[in-house]
């Protein structure tokens, strides 16, 4: 037997190390950051430090708008920190809360279930600002920093507790400023969308909330036309001139138990000095980012990723809403509520590779308010079907259907409203994900495998069989198109993913289901897709012949993978649909260019994922991040990073793709407990644009193979050193027998590479995200 390759992997802050049953001596190794990080912090040789350190925003010139500013939250409190636009002079911390919502249906999810704004605190410094100097450190999730002003200093640090639903901000001035005050401005509570759209005839906003003192502790009562109320309290404590601002939001509805509620919290958080808060605030964001890890040699990407580790994190938890359009953070937007028919779907792709299932709400909420799928369809369709509205509020509700008479999910066929029929299809996709990434047989059993009867049931009332022996629907709507098309290719694929993925999770299930039949039939008549010289249509007779920036009617492509680039057959359709979607000008936004980027992944073409990349980042992302569309929008920071993935692995179609799209740059790769569809956690390494090694850890046992992208001569072992037996099964592709907690180590045969898990070398210097002074 050949020696083994060593493995030094990082646990828990420490190295754990042996040559896969054999013990050596432990060196990490440590690539400097391209903008060195605090002298403090340079000593550290912790990977997750180094490249966390390495990420983190600085504001070297004051933020304006939320677009530039920094942005705590724990995906229920949130707030976004830049200069105040109507108090010159002072700095806004933003308080918003994802459960914060009004109650009246009969105005519909985007006024009368609208979030609703909470308001914001000025921080007013005695002096006028000259200066500030503030890093957002993603390792802690807390904001520190200076404020100079010509009167003195403001030494700050904020946060918003993981667990506790507390903001704390500390403030530490030098003489010239211990007279700084803190102001809190209410806001309207009334749906955002009013700076957008007329009211609705009859809406009129909640009345102003009234600010009340409870003994040292004060509280902004809300309350609400339809009932309840939310409450924002706070309370300032002074500690060694450390004047600490513990800050909570409550809501209730239809009771008003919001105020008992706040006023305990702010209470037992003003106990306790700002760091014992922090630490157990930074307890879970430690172990947070190390569940995973990846470097490349681009800097300025490599930080981005990394900055949506941190908002993912600050944005969503499974007990948690389902993330609206701009997360936790509320700023002026037309779409104050919870978009499903891309963006929810967009938002939580990420979470599935880089090893965050305990994010993904979307799972948990489509199980949770299941009867709300139902009870929204017209009656006839109530009993055996489900659908979502394209919005709803935290509960999947819509609303507006009630006060029209109708229904909040469209009829195929009818048009008002509008048949946007395939939303909680391609919501169940993420679902199916999750249950692909973690093998957990009740999510396939208990949610993916009857709403998606019931999603699919819905279809099946309306396919009809035409003069060419096909299924066919009528006109439904692709999300966002503008026209009605039948045969749209919206539906189409995600009926024909939705039958097949029905007949696959019966198998898994033992079910014997009385629908089988007529999935298979649905398989066998479907009518194949609509397509033209430019690719794939909208639908039968409805063209794709105008800038649009969905790519709804390419679903097939991605994320379903169900027309892929392995199939020679179909490459031509591939790349013609997508160069003519992406050449129309005017309307494409930002997640055109990410759903490119991973549809050129597919392909196997980095360079061209890396040129839609860096059209995003230069033409969309903003200083700190963030994405607009008349108002922030989440999901297409959060599919960016979903991108990077593809371009380094991916695992559709029961294939392990180990760095299937790299571009050419990135000669050097590091990627760490990657989780992968079979639940696998995948490591490997590139050194001097060769693969070098690459680990998989069964969680389920489930069949493996993997494309390893090393060269042809290779060998395999397990954990322990030992020898593993194998099949080749394509070009570059092995099969391996690996159980449950089981691990295979592939390497060149005779190479013995170490196995560090640590940063990459940076190809240059980048600016760092935020606002530097350069």
């Amino acid at each position: 037997m050949s020696p083994a390759p060593t493995r030094r992997t990082v646990v828990g802050g420490a190295l754990a190390t042996g040559t896969l049953g054999l013990t050596a001596p432990v060196t990490v190794a440590h690539a400097a950051p391209a903008t060195a990080p605090d002298t403090a912090r340079q000593t550290s040789p912790d990977p997750w430090t180094t490249v966390l350190d390495d990420a983190d925003m600085v504001w070297q010139k004051m933020p304006r708008t939320w677009y530039e500013g920094p942005y705590l939250g724990n995906a229920r409190l949130g707030s976004g920190i830049y200069a105040d636009p109507d108090t010159p002079g002072a700095v806004r911390f933003n308080v918003q809360h994802t459960e914060v919502q009004d109650h009246r249906p009969e105005f519909g999810s985007l006024f009368g279930l609208a979030r609703l704004p909470i308001g914001h605190f000025t921080l007013e410094p005695v002096g006028t600002i000259t200066a500030v100097d503030w890093r957002l450190r993603l390792r802690d999730a807390e904001l520190t920093g200076t404020i100079t002003t010509d009167r003195g200093t403001l030494t700050l640090r904020a946060l918003v507790h993981n667990s506790r639903s507390v903001m704390a901000i500390e403030v530490t001035p030098t003489r010239g400023e211990t007279e700084f005050r803190w102001v809190f401005h209410p806001a309207e509570a009334i749906s955002p969308r009013v700076a957008f759209k007329p009211l609705p005839d009859g809406y009129t906003g909640n009345p102003p909330a009234t600010v009340e003192d409870h003994h040292g502790v004060r509280a902004a009562v809300q309350p609400l036309l339809a009932g309840g109320q939310h409450v924002t309290a706070w309370r300032e404590r002074t500690r060694s001139r450390r004047r600490t601002l513990y800050v909570t939001v409550a809501h209730s509805h239809p009771r008003t138990t919001a105020r008992d509620r706040a006023l305990k919290t702010v209470r037992a958080a003003s106990a306790l000095p700002y760091d014992v808060l922090a630490a157990t605030h930074r307890t879970w964001w430690h172990a947070y980012y190390r569940k995973s890890f990846l470097s490349l040699p681009d800097a300025r990407l490599q930080r981005f990723y990394w900055i949506q580790l941190y908002k993912v994190a600050s944005a969503a938890r499974a007990d948690a809403p389902v993330m609206a359009t701009s997360g936790p953070w509320l700023e002026s937007t037309p779409w104050p509520a919870t978009w499903w028919n891309l963006n929810v779907q967009l938002e939580y792709w990420l979470i599935h590779g880089s090893n965050h299932l305990e994010l993904d709400a979307v799972t948990r909420a489509l199980g949770e308010f299941r009867d709300n799928l139902s009870n929204q369809l017209d009656t006839p369709y109530r009993k055996d079907s489900a659908g979502i509205p394209r919005t709803t509020d935290i509960h999947l509700v819509n609303g507006g259907a009630v006060a029209n008479g109708g229904f909040a999910v469209g009829i195929p066929g009818q048009d008002p409203p509008t048949p946007e029929v395939g939303n909680l299809t391609w919501a169940l996709h993420n679902v199916w994900l999750t249950y692909r990434h973690t093998m957990d047989i009740t999510i396939l059993r208990d949610v993916v495998f009857p709403l998606l009867r019931k999603a699919v049931a819905y279809y099946l009332h309306f396919l009809t069989p035409g003069s060419d022996g096909k299924l066919h629907l009528p006109a439904t709507f692709s999300p966002e198109y503008g026209v009605n098309a039948p045969d749209c290719n919206y539906d189409l694929m995600l009926l024909r993913w939705g039958c097949a993925t029905l007949l696959d999770s019966a198998k898994i299930l033992g079910v014997d289901d009385p629908s089988a039949p007529r999935w298979r039939e649905v398989l066998t008549k479907l009518t194949p897709y609509p397509v033209d010289e430019n690719g794939f249509m909208i639908g039968a007779g409805v063209p794709f012949a105008k800038s649009h920036r969905h790519y709804s009617h390419m679903l097939a492509v991605y994320p379903l993978y169900e027309v892929t680039w392995e199939d020679p057959g179909r490459r031509e359709l591939i790349e013609k649909s997508l160069n003519h979607w992406v050449g129309f000008e005017g309307a494409l936004q930002g997640y055109t260019f990410t759903g490119a980027a991973s549809m050129s992944a597919q392909m196997g073409r980095g360079e061209d994922a890396l040129k839609y990349l860096g059209e995003l980042m230069t033409r969309f992302i903003q200083p700190n991040t963030m994405y607009k569309e008349s108002g922030p929008v989440i999901e297409t920071p959060l599919s960016a990073a979903q991108s990077l993935h593809d371009m380094v692995c991916q695992s559709w179609g029961g294939v392990i793709r180990v760095f299937p799209a790299l571009p050419a740059a990135w000669r050097d790769l590091m990627v760490h407990d990657f989780r992968t569809q079979g639940a696998f956690l995948l490591s490997a390494a590139r050194e001097g644009g060769v693969t070098r090694w690459v680990r998989l850890r069964s969680e389920a046992g489930a069949p493996c193979v993997v494309r390893h992208s090393l060269p042809d001569s290779i060998e395999v072992h397990d954990e322990r050193g030992r020898r593993l037996s194998y099949e080749r099964v394509g070009a570059g592709t092995i099969r391996i027998a690996l159980d449950k907690g089981r691990e295979a180590v592939i390497t060149a045969r005779g190479d013995h590479p170490d196995m560090t898990v640590a940063p990459v070398e940076p190809n240059g210097a980048a600016p760092r995200w935020g606002l530097p002074a350069s």
